[in-house]
């Protein structure tokens, strides 16, 4: 019994420090896009300063190093019956159509990155919070990354679902790769994110 005993601690003290060092290197950033899709950019609910974002953003996440993920809104035929489509009774995004697609050159990011893509059929994507959560739960998330349209409801709806979802994560918002519906309401987001300690960069 002592010699298992030994043998055990020896394993520990071997196995341990190994454990430590392929968590460290499994660390990661991640990039959350939210809702950079056509219908947002320059469809149906489309704006200027949404446009005006794309190329910059190709820029940066050509550059980060870390994961890209996607988010996209997802709605149906029935959508004009649904909560939001009473409140916004303005189809968009709807699966199968072009203005639910990325923007091509984002598309082309998405798929030279490998990224995934999160549909979600609410403002927040609940997937997405879990999974982040996987991996932080797992040991191998540093910080997350937030950019998109529209601040003041799909960016700011995911930002706050995940930084509930895991309060010590860092979580940081690229402040200059966001439109909002307005830029009053977009600087409203931006107050609101800051207050619950998501750090504006």
């Amino acid at each position: 019994m002592i010699y298992l005993h030994v043998i055990f601690l020896i394993s520990d003290v071997i196995i341990t420090p190994v454990l430590i060092f392929q968590q460290g290197v499994n660390m990661r950033k991640i990039l959350v896009v939210v809702d950079m899709q056509n219908d947002f950019v320059d469809g149906v609910l489309g704006s200027k300063e949404a446009s005006e974002i794309v190329d910059p953003m190709c820029k940066y996440l050509l550059s980060f190093d870390g994961e890209v993920v996607f988010t996209e809104d997802t709605h149906f035929d029935n959508y004009s019956s649904t909560q939001e489509g009473r409140f916004l009774p303005v189809p968009h995004c709807i699966k199968g159509t072009k203005g639910h697609e990325l923007h091509p050159k984002l598309q082309k990011i998405a798929e030279l990155k490998q990224s995934k893509i999160f549909e979600k059929t609410s403002f927040g994507s609940l997937e997405l919070s879990a999974y982040l959560k996987s991996l932080w739960d797992a040991g191998e998330l540093e910080s997350i990354f937030f950019t998109g349209v529209c601040t003041d409801i799909c960016v700011i709806s995911n930002a706050l679902l995940v930084k509930a979802q895991i309060p010590e994560c860092p979580i940081k918002l690229i402040k200059d790769l966001c439109a909002g519906v307005s830029k009053q309401k977009n600087q409203s987001a931006l107050d609101v994110m800051q207050s619950c300690q998501i750090e504006l960069v």
